[in-house]
Formats: C-alpha cells, sequence, structure tokens
C-alpha cells in the first residue's frame, strides 16, 4: 500500500485530492495547522469515501524543517497543496513569499533524504499568466512561458509567490542527486462542489452573484477549472512515469463573470443574478473601499488563456467542462446553506 502525504488536506483542494486518494486505496497522512480540525474534515471527507480507515493527520508548520523531515519518512510521494492565499493583499511581499518559498524547499530538502520518489507541487496559472508588458496581454500561453516578478505592474504578491516558490523547487532539484522527482501542477481559478463551510476563494466569484452582494459584474475572466478534475491531475502527475519533471497546466478554459452570471441565471432564474458590466474606472474606484477587489484589478478587460493540451496528450486528463463546475459549485454552496 503506497502511502502519501497531503499537505493542507483541510483546503477545497487538499480534501478533494484526499477522497481521491483514499478511493484508489492509497494510505493518506494529511497535514493541518491544527490538530483541532482533524476530527471535523475527516467527517467531511467520510461524506466522499468509505475509505477513512487509510487516513490519519499530522500538525506541521510550513516553516517547521523538522516537522517534515518526519512527516516524510516511509512516504512514497508527497503532494503538496498548503500554500498561503490571501483574501486581501498584504502590506509586504515578504509575507507571501518566504513562507511559500521556505515551505516547498523544506519538504523537498526532507523528501530528498528520506528517499520520497516524488513530489507533486501545485503551482498555479498565475506563475505562467502575469508579468506582462501592456500589448501583450490577450495571448494564449504555455507551461513553457513564466511570470516576470519583476513586473510589479501586471502581477499581485500571490502571483509572485507562486512564481518564486516553484522556480526555488526547480532550482533545488536541479543540484539534488538523491533521484527525488519532481512535477508541477498550475490550475487555473478553481471551482466546483464545496464540501464545508471553509472554502477556496475562487468560489466567492459563485457566492457573490448568486447571493445579491454583487449588484454588477467587473469585465474580467480567468482560465477556470473544476477542483475534481485538478485532483485527478494532480494524482496522475504523481502516478505516470512520463510526468517527473515536468510542468502541467490545469485549466478548462477561458470563462468571464459574465459567462458565468449567465450559467447561473439559466440554472437559478428566480434568484438576482447580475447581467450588467461595470465600467473598468468603477471597479478600480470600488476596490480603493473594498480590499478584496485589488487581487483583480490586473485582469480588468484582459483575456489570458492558457494552453491545456499538454496534460491531456500526455497524462490523458479529461478536464470537466467549466459549465459543470460553476453549476456544481452554487449546487454546493445552496446545499450548505452558504447561501441563503
Amino acid at each position: 500500500m503506497k502511502k502519501v502525504l497531503v499537505t493542507g488536506i483541510t483546503g477545497f483542494l487538499g480534501s478533494h485530492t484526499a477522497i481521491q486518494l483514499l478511493e484508489k486505496g492509497y494510505e493518506v497522512v494529511g497535514t493541518l495547522r491544527s490538530l483541532q480540525r482533524a476530527d471535523a474534515i475527516k467527517a467531511v471527507i467520510g461524506q466522499h469515501t468509505a475509505n477513512t480507515h487509510l487516513l490519519s493527520f499530522a500538525e506541521a508548520d510550513l516553516s517547521n524543517e523538522k516537522v517534515w523531515m518526519l512527516l516524510t519518512k516511509e512516504m512514497d510521494y508527497v503532494q503538496h497543496i498548503a500554500s498561503p492565499f490571501p483574501r486581501e493583499l498584504p502590506k509586504n511581499d515578504e509575507e507571501l513569499i518566504e513562507p511559500a518559498k521556505n515551505g516547498v524547499l523544506n519538504i523537498l530538502k526532507a523528501a530528498s533524504k528520506n528517499g520520497v520518489k516524488r513530489v507533486v507541487l501545485t503551482s498555479s496559472s498565475s506563475a505562467i499568466l502575469y508579468g506582462r508588458a501592456k500589448n501583450d496581454k490577450n495571448v494564449v500561453l504555455d507551461e513553457n512561458t513564466w511570470t516576470d516578478v519583476s513586473n510589479l505592474a501586471d502581477t499581485t504578491p500571490y502571483f509572485r509567490s507562486k512564481t518564486i516558490a516553484e522556480k526555488a523547487a526547480w532550482e533545488y532539484i536541479k543540484t539534488d542527486k538523491s533521484g527525488l522527482e519532481l512535477t508541477t501542477v498550475l490550475p487555473g481559478a478553481i471551482l466546483g462542489p464545496v464540501l464545508e463551510e471553509d472554502f477556496g476563494t475562487s468560489a466567492n466569484i459563485v457566492i457573490k452573484a448568486l447571493d445579491g452582494t454583487m449588484p454588477a459584474l467587473p469585465a474580467i475572466g480567468f482560465d477556470m477549472v473544476d477542483v475534481r478534475s485538478v485532483a485527478e491531475l494532480l494524482i496522475l502527475a504523481m502516478e505516470k512515469p512520463q510526468a517527473a519533471h515536468q510542468r502541467y497546466a490545469g485549466s478548462a478554459g477561458f470563462i468571464s463573470f459574465k459567462e458565468v452570471a449567465q450559467l447561473l441565471k439559466t440554472a437559478y432564474p428566480r434568484r438576482r443574478i447580475p447581467s450588467f458590466l461595470l465600467p473598468n474606472f468603477v471597479v478600480q474606484l470600488f476596490s480603493l473601499f473594498d480590499k478584496t477587489l485589488q487581487p483583480i484589478l490586473v485582469d480588468l478587460g484582459v483575456e489570458r488563456k492558457i494552453n491545456n493540451s499538454k496534460a491531456i496528450n500526455e497524462l490523458g486528463w479529461r478536464p470537466r467542462t467549466n459549465r459543470e463546475a460553476v453549476l456544481a459549485c452554487a449546487e454546493s454552496v445552496l446545499k450548505l446553506g452558504i447561501v441563503q
């Protein structure tokens, strides 16, 4: 029975990945910041798999080198999913960059020393798509491209942290002599079914459209993907021999907020779902008062798209449609009472 260490198991993607690993018969050790959450997350995961007897938990902080040395012992694989994701921009880049980069390096060093076969790092499409010149944003990019973190106007601290952490991982592997393999997966904005009230930030796109708190829509969109499809891609990236030392973009295609709202309006015709597009300058003005809008300003009026063919052709990945991801997210937040 193969053992997998899953970091950030309480997160939206972490819990879905754990469910799929358990369903495949893997023994899973999930890390969380406090063991006080262990019973709650086990109950959530237990609603979706009968194999929770294969699941255990460990308290771990990304900055604690010693913990990772202990936890990677006797592990076959590590799924490193945990990463700080702020709902507002931090005042200082280092608040995000240092924990993200040091966490990745602590895990890689421990995995190398303890003979782990492969580490799969969940990066982000934001490590590909940003840091572009003004006339070079509406393009289709792939895994050969890196975000230019020196371009502060077209990146955010979070995007820079994901890029710097992933680059640090690849630099480490270049000099590692243990035979440790690294694969990175770079998903777009993640939607799909929410399992509990502690949900992924991307789900706010659907929640705010459904609950009436978004009277109008910003003219933006993202490459999106269903959380279940990302979990599938993470496991393919772990299992497939040809995935060693490769980057894989995880997207089901670009979708605008307006298209998301139209899907929701069709599915829930009695709800007041916004259809009016806000002018860009109004969104910029609102962002002065609502700090949660600031991270999206770099995407106003831009269509950044990613080519997902590498994961499809090399690994046989078959992502769910964005329509399925949006509607599954909506159904789950209504069922859980997150939206009344």
